[in-house]
């Protein structure tokens, strides 16, 4: 409906109220943890970086059977932050990229970090140069530890259907599933494989 990639604040206010979108008071989106952590946060001896830390980023690749690749990624967002910040997750080339040429990535991490480098394009740029999805998570995400001192994860399906999981952090929590067989873990290093159905029915058996 229109030509552009990326309307913000009032203007993408007014679109959306255009489209016919259904519109939902700022107030309901408050939780009441949120509005908590926000008062403490106000106090003199409040730690900001405490505050982020169960916030979180939710991404998706995949891949279909004629080669289509696509990404998703919503966050949990930042706090406290200035009126106007927009994060990597809404940006094009940072927190995902999609192109069925080589392949699609989601990422997570320290904002400011992943748009300084364009984590997600530049993990595509390495595996258009022959890099696997590994190899090109691990580069880059390097790079940007390097280069300016950010940490995040990402996840990497190539137009191959080869993927990867890669993360500079702590910990990730991912899941993939490829031939009927769920992969999952949240350490570095970790990886538990159990069949669809038996994940399933663990689910129904409620573990």
């Amino acid at each position: 409906q229109t030509k552009h990639m990326l309307l913000t604040d009032s203007g993408a206010h007014l679109f959306a109220q255009a489209m016919g979108i259904p519109e939902t008071p700022g107030e309901k989106l408050i939780t009441e943890r949120s509005r908590e952590r926000w008062k403490k946060n106000l106090e003199p001896d409040s730690n900001p970086e405490e505050f982020q830390k169960d916030l979180g980023t939710v991404g998706a690749v995949a891949i279909d059977s004629e080669g289509n690749v696509a990404c998703a990624t919503s966050t949990g967002g930042l706090s406290n932050k200035l009126i106007g910040r927009v994060g990597d997750t809404a940006c094009i080339g940072s927190g995902g990229y999609a192109d069925n040429r080589s392949g699609a990535t989601s990422t997570t991490g320290h904002g400011e970090s992943i748009m300084k480098v364009v984590l997600a394009r530049l993990i595509l740029y390495h595996m258009e140069q022959g890099m696997s999805p590994e190899m090109a998570a691990d580069s880059a995400l390097d790079y940007m530890k390097t280069r300016v001192g950010g940490l995040g994860g990402v996840i990497v399906v190539n137009n191959s259907g080869e993927w990867a999981a890669r993360f500079s952090t702590k910990q990730m929590s991912w899941a993939t599933v490829k031939d009927d067989q769920l992969h999952y873990g949240i350490y570095a290093g970790e990886r538990h494989t159990k069949s669809v159905d038996e994940a399933l029915a663990s689910e129904s058996e409620g573990f």
